[in-house]
């Protein structure tokens, strides 16, 4: 019996160790991806990236296509799992949220490159493979909405209330793409030396989106009174007035201003 183990645990650890390799070929190449832009990097290029030899490379991935369209399933798969793993035990929409929004920052914080090629190449891939990405996109979008309708639902109509009963589809989608806007672009600035933790800036995101820049701003009695100023609430003009066409007025010269008083 133990003979007969011996060959599949050689093939096991030949799998493992050739998954290993292409995952750091994956992570070599989503850095010089991210630096150089897809379509600034050839094969020979890549390969020379990861620090691989042409023909090794060719037997992990059989083109660059392969190579972008591996990053971005893998990443959106590896977010969607995970996310789905730790929402388990989590029951309040709002402690909810905040367990998306750590989840996409500890991936951005482990896997930065991928993170930037995940958002600037989203459309580098033809329509195919294109479409299979937009798909996981949009389950680990579908996660996210529906934390945000169930936070809004309870806002609108008390614990408890149905998600979608009052609410407005597009209100919701409004709100969804707006999170995605601050966790998408976190890539661009966040840096862990300066930032803070994941768990830190976090936190700050979730503060953002539960309470507001006003609700805990120090000044909010000063927004307040802004508020109470004659004409805070004035509609605005239409710009152009009227006629549709904008009309801007010389100011009064002081022989003007004289003659009126006269």
């Amino acid at each position: 019996m133990k003979s007969a183990a011996l060959p599949t645990l050689a093939v096991s650890g030949r799998q493992l160790r050739h998954e290993g390799q292409r995952l750091e070929i994956l992570q070599a190449a989503a850095a010089a991806i991210a630096e150089h832009g897809f379509h600034g990097m050839t094969m020979r290029g890549l390969a020379r990236a990861t620090g691989r030899g042409l023909a090794t490379f060719y037997n992990y991935f059989s083109s660059k296509e392969d190579v972008l369209f591996s990053l971005q399933t893998e990443a959106f798969e590896t977010m969607t799992g995970s996310v789905q793993e730790l929402l388990a035990d989590v029951a309040e929409p709002v402690d909810r949220l905040y367990v998306f929004i750590l989840n996409h920052l500890r991936y951005l914080a482990e896997h930065g490159a991928e993170m930037r090629v995940l958002v600037s190449e989203a459309a580098a891939l033809p329509t195919g493979r294109r479409k299979t990405v937009r798909l996981l996109k949009e389950g680990y979008f579908r996660i996210c909405r529906d934390i945000v309708a169930a936070i809004l639902a309870a806002d609108c109509d008390g614990p408890g209330a149905s998600i979608g009963a009052s609410l407005d589809p597009i209100e919701v989608e409004r709100v969804t793409y707006s999170m995605f806007g601050m966790l998408n672009w976190s890539y661009g600035w966040y840096d862990r030396r300066h930032h803070g933790s994941p768990e830190d800036v976090a936190r700050s995101m979730h503060n953002l989106a539960i309470c507001g820049l006003v609700a805990q701003s120090p000044q909010r009695p000063v927004a307040e009174n802004l508020q109470r100023r004659p004409g805070a609430n004035r509609q605005p003009l239409p710009i152009g007035g009227a006629g549709g066409v904008a009309t801007f007025r010389k100011p009064p010269s002081s022989a003007e201003r004289t003659s009126k008083r006269v």
